[in-house]
């Protein structure tokens, strides 16, 4: 814990630095900066830094020892945050108390520097171990990882364990499983009319779209874990025109692939048949976050920190979320994963975003010495 807490002001340092600067998902230029700035200081631990080129969206980055051809652990953070431009110029790295503000302190700009001291730690106590680790810094996470999914998953099938950065909840608890998810567009046709003139001409979109609305809010057993929401929707031109279309944004959550699987042939049977006659739907989307599930290999890995946490004072505690995170990915492939390894955050996407600043070292250890533990 020493070599943290003698560390800290340092990597409160670098965390203001990384923090000020602009990366939210679809601002290229601040990913691709933030991403500059770290591989500088892996290249400088002697690691290689393989980057990984995107147009629109900032580039991934797999980073790993020279000298590991056989790496047993896989940690996963992300680069991006989910504020606009200008944002840190508004709201710029400040310290208050026992929290450190900012946006993208939480999620997940204190875990990236978490994790490059939780190197530099092993570098000096046993450098052999930076050979089992390879790490993916990712660029678009919180868009769902559409360009470093596949990049994840060609890792995680090499690896034994996935580590991911999302930070600790706000009770310190590390994240044992996630609900899985994904994203439907309802895209309906009907006919335009006057709805004055010829009102009988109309066939209303609108109207078919607020039939599924319905049904697939009844789709929803909370209970059980399954949620389907239309959060946002499209249609009509003007209010004395019968509209010709209208478009459904839904939002689904489920516990399990198979209430996954059940859930998509449910929506897809709402969308091949019409309430309304003469429309049609053009149904786009899917499940795009696979459920992490607390299966028997996550209980192991969980099994594995606690005992890490409880030699060096740390108490682990777990807990299920309904987000999403990269740690569906590793999951799904059957690779033990464990989430939530960052410092313990709060308010995340928020104005109020903030992280607990005793944390840092604490968490910065358990993964170290996790990672330690894992390797041998």
């Amino acid at each position: 814990m020493d070599y943290f807490k003698s560390h800290l002001p340092e990597m409160l340092e670098k965390l203001a630095e990384l923090v000020n600067i602009d990366s939210g998902s679809r601002y290229k230029a601040g990913v691709d900066e933030v991403g500059k700035r770290l591989a500088k200081e892996y290249k400088e631990l002697g690691f290689q830094v393989d980057v990984h080129e995107n147009k629109k969206l900032g580039n991934n980055l797999v980073i790993r020892h020279p000298e590991a051809t056989e790496p047993k652990v896989l940690l996963i953070a992300h680069m991006d945050t989910v504020f606009p431009e200008g944002t840190a110029k508004e709201r710029p790295f400040k310290i208050k108390g026992k929290h450190a503000y900012g946006p993208g302190v939480a999620d997940m700009k204190a875990s990236l520097i978490n994790l490059v001291y939780a190197m530099k730690y092993l570098k000096e106590v046993t450098p052999e171990t930076l050979n089992n680790v390879v790490i993916i810094l990712n660029a678009d996470e919180e868009i769902g990882s559409r360009t470093s999914r596949k990049l994840i998953e060609k890792w995680a099938k090499v690896v034994d364990y996935a580590l991911v950065m999302e930070p600790a909840r706000k009770d310190g608890s590390i994240v044992s499983s996630r609900r899985g998810g994904g994203r439907y567009i309802f895209k309906v046709k009907g006919k335009s009319a006057h709805s004055g003139v010829a009102p009988k001409e109309g066939i209303s979109a609108i109207e078919e779209l607020a039939h599924k609305i319905t049904k697939l809010h009844k789709l929803s057993d909370h209970d059980k874990g399954i949620s389907v929401s239309v959060g946002r929707i499209e249609g009509g031109k003007s209010i004395n025109i019968i509209p010709d279309s209208a478009v459904g944004y839904v939002d689904i959550r489920v516990r399990n692939k198979q209430q996954g699987l059940e859930l998509t042939k449910q929506i897809e049977k709402i969308a091949s048949v019409p309430d309304v006659e003469g429309t049609s739907i053009d149904l786009e989307g899917g499940i795009n976050r696979p459920p992490m599930e607390f299966n028997e290999k996550n209980q192991k890995l969980l099994g594995i920190i606690r005992a890490v946490g409880e030699r060096h004072g740390i108490k682990v505690k777990d807990t299920h979320t309904g987000g999403g995170s990269d740690a569906s990915f590793p999951s799904y492939l059957g690779v033990a994963t464990i989430d939530g390894m960052g410092p313990i955050g709060d308010k995340m996407h928020n104005e109020g975003e903030n992280i607990l600043i005793e944390s840092i070292p604490k968490r910065a250890l358990l993964l170290a010495e996790t990672i330690r533990e894992l390797s041998s």
